[in-house]
C-alpha cells in the first residue's frame, strides 16, 4: 500500500468519528462528578460532627474538589487529542 492511500484512509476514518470526543468527555465527567459528591458529603458530615474544625475541613474539601475536577479537565483534553 502506498503512503498516500494510507493518509487518505486515515482522513476518512477521522471524519466518520468526529463526535466521539464529546461522548468520551461525557463519560470521563461521570467519575469526577461522583467524586465531588462524595467529597462534599463527607465534608458536611465532618463539619456536623466537629463544628470547631469547620475552617480546616472546608479547606481540605476545596482541595479535594480541585484535584477531582482535574480529572475532568484531563478527560476533556484527552477527548480533543484522541
Amino acid at each position: 500500500m502506498s503512503l498516500a492511500y494510507l493518509a487518505q484512509e486515515a482522513a476518512t476514518n477521522e471524519s466518520t468519528f468526529k463526535g466521539l470526543g464529546a461522548v468520551g468527555y461525557g463519560l470521563a465527567a461521570i467519575g469526577p462528578g461522583i467524586g465531588v459528591g462524595i467529597v462534599v458529603g463527607k465534608a458536611i458530615e465532618g463539619i456536623a460532627r466537629q463544628p470547631e474544625l469547620q475552617g480546616t475541613i472546608r479547606t481540605n474539601m476545596f482541595l479535594g474538589i480541585a484535584f477531582t475536577e482535574a480529572l475532568a479537565l484531563i478527560g476533556l483534553v484527552a477527548g480533543f487529542i484522541f
